[in-house]
């Protein structure tokens, strides 16, 4: 089977969860022995070869909206903004119209190393939404020159992307969905990409979900028919598995890592409030925030009011080698997230032999038994289960050697093989 997919992140250039994730699905149906064109909305530079699949860069299409055909079914008021302008800008999925333009502004002769994101090139709009149609656009003009069975596109950022590309070839559309809108917001929701996400939620032949927590709020706030919907959970490497017997953490004081976006649907500030009331107990323990996002700023703000400046450290965003230098590092792991659809650095942690505390509002948890796991907002909880770890060795063990028998179950391949079912059910329509 040959898939054509499309996505806003793939190693080494990733912003978040979503980009390991294309990566293992991708070796994971390859190894199936599927072909994969997977379709980015920029690469700098020649297009870096990979052993299992083939990537291409849509940046080189600056084909006008007015020009592509079959567009009637996209919401009008959607097209309508999407003005050519010639623009080199920053596409990242966490963005809204606001950091856009900030970011638009900063990166304009920054390169892609050292920005991290993804940006598009060509005639592109001077606004985020106008951008993911101008990448649907160009996307679409690429698949047309493709041959394939089946359309494979990961959230809202792709989602006129895949619509357009199945308008062009009449092959049926799978939209992947890693995160929403409500859960990356809450109660602020961009409406436009609600929208979107309703729009592409409809307009798929399937959808899957990275969990079922995902999947009751995609029936309960978009109406889409649970038959409409498969699970499938993510997984980890069988390298992130190995990783179990290499990693030594040095000996010393205790330290306890949140790893991710600093934003609100990751709970960092429950993390500090947690945090402030453990050092009233253990005050050698040293916490680590990893990570960057628009809560960062106010985050460093309580910590300082608590006066625990001296027990946290903020590093910003971490990639690769640092990633594992502070998993090595930490003794657990914590992610409070409020509303988590999966969240796959629990896994992470996991292969380092790092003990996890998970809230109980995340896909994840789900999936992994031998974690703790806790209300988000219950801060006392999440105290107490910290303290218990750090205090009780056997606790800690018994969580690192339960959790590394429990991952090798949890693999990619297998993750493959019920997207593989998800396929030839819309191919056998």
């Amino acid at each position: 089977m040959r898939i054509l997919m499309l996505g806003w992140e793939f190693p080494p250039h990733i912003s978040g969860g979503l980009g390991t994730a294309c990566q293992g699905i991708t070796e994971g149906l390859t190894g199936l022995g599927h072909e994969i064109i997977f379709i980015l909305p920029r690469l700098k530079g020649p297009v870096p070869p990979s052993s299992h699949l083939e990537l291409l860069s849509a940046s080189d299409v600056p084909v006008p909206l007015e020009k592509i055909g079959h567009l009637q079914q996209l919401p009008q008021n959607l097209i309508d903004r999407a003005l050519m302008r010639p623009l080199d800008s920053p596409l990242h999925p966490y963005l809204d119209h606001a950091q856009y333009l900030m970011h638009l502004q900063n990166d304009t002769d920054r390169s892609l190393e050292t920005t991290g994101f993804l940006p598009l090139a060509g005639d592109y709009g001077r606004d985020l939404i106008s951008e993911v149609l101008r990448y649907g656009a160009a996307a679409a003009i690429l698949a047309a020159r493709q041959s394939f069975d089946v359309i494979h596109a990961h959230d809202w950022m792709t989602i006129f992307a895949g619509v357009t590309a199945r308008l062009f070839s009449g092959k049926p559309l799978v939209l992947h969905v890693h995160a929403l809108e409500i859960d990356r917001s809450g109660e602020k929701v961009n409406r436009e990409i609600f929208d979107i996400e309703s729009f592409g939620l409809n307009q798929a032949d399937r959808v899957i979900a990275v969990s079922h927590y995902t999947k009751e709020r995609i029936i309960r706030f978009y109406g889409i028919p649970a038959d409409k919907i498969t699970v499938v959970h993510n997984a980890v490497s069988q390298e992130e598995a190995r990783r179990t017997c290499q990693v030594k953490r040095p000996s010393g004081g205790k330290m306890v890592l949140f790893l991710g976006r600093i934003t609100f649907q990751k709970g960092p500030d429950y993390f500090i409030e947690a945090a402030s009331r453990v050092l009233r107990v253990m005050p050698e323990v040293k916490f680590i925030m990893a990570g960057s996002g628009d809560m960062m700023p106010r985050m460093i703000e309580r910590v300082a009011e608590l006066g625990i400046g001296r027990s946290f450290h903020f590093t910003g965003f971490l990639r690769g080698p640092e990633v594992e230098e502070v998993f090595a590092l930490s003794d657990l792991y914590v992610m409070p997230s409020v509303s988590e659809p999966f969240g796959i650095s629990p896994l992470e942690a996991m292969s380092y032999d790092v003990p996890v505390i998970i809230s109980r509002q995340s896909g994840v948890s789900e999936l992994i038994n031998h974690a703790l796991k806790v209300d988000f907002w219950n801060i006392e909880e999440i105290a107490d289960r910290i303290i218990a770890v750090l205090r009780h060795p056997v606790l800690a063990n018994e969580l690192m050697e339960k959790g590394r028998e429990e991952l090798k179950k949890i693999r990619w391949s297998r993750a493959a093989e019920r997207i593989a079912v998800v396929y030839r059910e819309v191919l056998s329509r």
